[in-house]
C-alpha cells in the first residue's frame, strides 16, 4: 500500500490513527492511575514514566491526525493477528496473575510465554528450552535489580516475589 496515492491516503490515515488513539487512551489511563494512587512517594518513578509516555502518545496522535505518520502500512488484520496472542498473555499473566503470584513471578511467566510463542526455534529441543529459561531469568533479574534494588519501586506482592 502506497500512502502517497489518493486512493489509499484516507485508509492509511485511519490505520495510523486507530492505534495512535489506543496508545493515547492507554497512556492517559496509566497517567491517571499513577497520579491518583497513594502513597505518593511510592509512585514517583511511575509518574515520571507515565508523564513521558503521555507526551509521546499525544505527539504520536497529533502526527497521525495530521497524516504525518507515513511509516509502514498502519494497523492491519495480519498485524493484529500477530500481536493478539502476546497481548492476551500479557493481560492474563501480568495484570491478573500478578496479584496472586507477585509481579516478578507473573512477569517471568509472561516473558517466558511470549518468548516461547514467538521464538521460531523448535519446541521439542531441550537445549532451546534451557536457553529460553536462562534468557528469561537473566532478563527478569535485571528488571528486579533495576526496579526493586536501584529505583525501589513498589510492585504487587503475591505468593512469590
Amino acid at each position: 500500500m502506497n500512502p502517497d496515492t489518493a486512493e489509499t491516503a484516507p485508509l492509511s490515515r485511519v490505520q495510523h490513527l486507530v492505534p495512535a488513539a489506543a496508545v493515547l487512551a492507554l497512556a492517559m489511563i496509566v497517567a491517571w492511575v499513577s497520579f491518583t494512587r497513594e502513597p505518593s512517594e511510592a509512585f514517583l518513578f511511575p509518574r515520571m514514566i507515565a508523564s513521558v509516555m503521555l507526551l509521546l502518545a499525544l505527539w504520536n496522535f497529533i502526527r497521525a491526525s495530521l497524516g504525518l505518520a507515513r511509516v509502514g502500512d498502519g494497523l492491519t488484520r495480519k498485524g493484529v493477528g500477530a500481536i493478539a496472542p502476546g497481548l492476551c498473555v500479557i493481560v492474563l499473566l501480568v495484570y491478573f496473575a500478578a496479584r496472586y503470584l507477585g509481579f516478578y513471578s507473573a512477569s517471568w511467566l509472561a516473558f517466558m510465554s511470549i518468548y516461547s510463542l514467538y521464538d521460531p526455534a523448535s519446541h521439542a529441543s531441550l537445549a532451546v528450552w534451557v536457553k529460553r529459561v536462562l534468557v528469561t531469568t537473566a532478563f527478569m533479574s535485571v528488571i528486579y535489580a533495576l526496579f526493586s534494588l536501584l529505583l525501589q519501586v513498589q510492585t504487587p506482592r503475591g505468593l512469590f516475589i
